[in-house]
């Protein structure tokens, strides 16, 4: 690694480090045990989302130590530090399930505040699970510092015992944590019984690292490649593999090419970018929460890119990967595969990727694309010309239900089972509905509604993996639909329609359907629609009783739901790049 010298009179870390007015602030450094030519140097935020809460995030403090050798090898001074992190599979289906969105904005914030307060000149962000991947690039493009992306890397597949108590479908395919949510709806419904359901459970995660199917933590790690803000194929490692410490080591020292070559977060995400990475969700079948997560990142730079536009590239992408859930592989696979590198080749080949965009090498997506030799294997990545099905793998939807978009994950869902049209089945939350579902106090060919759990109403959107897993667990999946305002797991399987907007609590038509009232959803046509004229919608809108209450009147929550705007904006809370009068690296 070449040895070099930085001139640090352009750099925030001037401001700690520099100068004799300055000496306090360098004595704190001395405390900590740095040389003097480690303070002179730039300081470089080693961001991690470490704890103790899942797996997801329990192999990132290893990884970070790799991160940071990389830093010091080519001249510059790693600060770690860590913040907050959520993790849905824990949360999901009680009440904590409110603070996972909330937690993106958290975490864009805290590592905000840490870097504007410490000065550091760039940073290296090591995420590990759903809202943590996208809160991290958030902040990297609200900073607009140079900055360099990791992620934790996916957990192993697990393994059923070869036993007759378990039924033959769980014993033959690679488990994952969705398989043991609709476990739960297999054992609700006799189908699994007691003791099989602890023989699954304790081996569906055999290791650390997140969730293994493409769901929302392999999607945004594959749009962290997608986007540039990740060295190309560092996201496909598992998280056991101590190998992926070799990606953190030259993550930390390309961080430093970037610093020398004033190469900042928002020259890489750009608009071009961003439907790179829309294109990757699509072929992938990824997470429908990539149509929140996208317009938000997007917000940190002043571009706007919404639901609607994220589901125009996803309406002419291929689909093409065949990933858990709708699919049969998972990451460990995909990696195995030649990962996203070879998904973006294949992309390349029908016109459908931007090449200029840059990337945290400092080279093109172009560039580093001609360095990738190896080809779709026809199996986990199918050939671009002939893929699963030639629209992607997540639709948009609009309507007079939902005039401000909705979205439904279709890959894995026969064109046949497309379009359903049924009578509405109104819950006011969550609760209300998995108690029903769960004593099938339900009907086949029912659109059941979920409302009020929109990122205010809710408050914090939750996801509904515990409600549709025991729908797919007994055998419903296909026979019903569900819509809510709320947000589903990357997990999710079935005919599952989320983000429909407006939501319930700013008064959206979600918040004034019956029970009975007709509802069509035409994912071949990108249609959602309720049997009701405008002036029966008017005339309900104007009997509307008002948002239902909710027990946040204080704290965290309540702060969330006051701020928070759109979904198909991002469910962001505060104005973004667009009204910025300053950059953070040029103060």
């Amino acid at each position: 690694m070449l040895k070099r010298k930085f001139d640090k009179s352009k750099l925030p870390s001037r401001y700690v480090t520099e100068g004799p007015e300055r000496a306090p602030h360098r004595s704190y450094m001395y405390a900590m045990g740095l040389s003097d030519a480690e303070i002179h140097q730039p300081l470089i935020g080693v961001a991690t989302c470490w704890n103790e809460a899942a797996p997801c995030n329990i192999s990132l403090n290893r990884q970070a130590q790799a991160v940071k050798l990389g830093v010091k090898a080519a001249n510059g001074t790693p600060r770690e530090f860590t913040t907050i992190t959520v993790t849905d599979g824990i949360a999901m289906g009680h009440e904590g399930m409110r603070s996972s969105l909330a937690s993106r904005e958290a975490i864009a914030d805290t590592v905000e505040l840490t870097m504007r307060g410490h000065c550091y000149d760039a940073i290296v962000g090591l995420a590990g699970c759903d809202k943590s991947l996208p809160g991290m690039m958030m902040a990297m493009v609200r900073l607009n510092v140079p900055s360099v992306f990791i992620y934790g890397g996916s957990i192993l597949p697990g393994k059923a015992p070869q036993v007759d108590e378990i039924p033959e479908d769980f014993r033959t395919r690679d488990l994952t944590v969705q398989d043991m949510f609709e476990a739960v709806g297999r054992h609700q419904n006799n189908e699994l019984s007691d003791a099989a359901l602890d023989m699954l459970e304790r081996v569906a995660c055999p290791s650390a690292g997140a969730c293994g199917g493409q769901f929302t933590a392999n999607t945004m790690a594959c749009v962290s490649e997608a986007i540039g803000l990740a060295l190309m194929n560092s996201s496909g490692m598992p998280a056991p593999y101590e190998s992926r410490d070799q990606y953190a080591e030259a993550s930390g020292q390309a961080v430093m090419e970037l610093i020398e070559k004033n190469i900042r977060a928002r020259d890489v995400v750009t608009r071009e970018s961003l439907e790179n990475a829309a294109r990757v969700v699509a072929c992938t079948g990824g997470s429908t929460n990539a149509g929140l997560h996208l317009p938000a990142i997007a917000h940190e730079a002043g571009i706007e890119f919404y639901l609607e536009d994220v589901c125009d590239i996803f309406r002419d992408t291929p689909y093409f990967v065949d990933l858990k859930p709708g699919g049969t592989y998972v990451a460990k696979d995909l990696y195995d595969a030649g990962g996203i590198p070879v998904v973006m080749k294949e992309l390349r080949k029908v016109g459908l990727i931007h090449e200029d965009c840059m990337t945290a090498t400092g080279r093109s997506i172009g560039e580093e694309l001609d360095d990738i030799t190896r080809e779709a294997d026809g199996k986990v990545i199918y050939p671009v010309e002939t893929p699963i099905t030639k629209t992607g793998g997540v639709v948009g939807l609009k309507g007079n239900l939902a005039p401000e978009g909705a979205i439904v994950k279709v890959a894995g869902i026969d064109p046949q089972h497309q379009i359903f049209t049924g009578p509405a089945r109104v819950f006011e939350c969550e609760e209300d509905a998995f108690a029903a579902v769960k004593k099938r106090e339900y009907e086949e060919g029912e659109v059941i509604v979920i409302r009020n759990e929109g990122p205010a109403g809710g408050p914090g959107m939750r996801e509904m993996l515990a409600t549709t897993a025991a729908l797919s667990g007994q055998g419903m999946g296909k026979k019903v639909a569900l819509i809510t305002d709320g947000r589903f797991s990357g997990a999710t399987r079935g005919f599952c329609v989320g983000h429909v907007g407006p939501e319930a609590a700013h008064g959206g038509p979600i918040a004034l359907i019956q029970n009975g009232d007709t509802i069509t959803i035409n994912a071949i046509e990108g249609e959602i629609s309720v049997a009701l004229s405008d002036d029966e919608l008017a005339e309900r809108k104007a009997n509307w009783a008002g948002p239902r209450g909710t027990i946040y009147a204080s704290g965290a929550l309540w702060k969330y739901a006051q701020l928070v705007g759109a979904t198909y904006k991002g469910a962001v809370t505060h104005p973004g790049g667009g009204e910025e009068k300053h950059c953070y690296a040029d103060l």
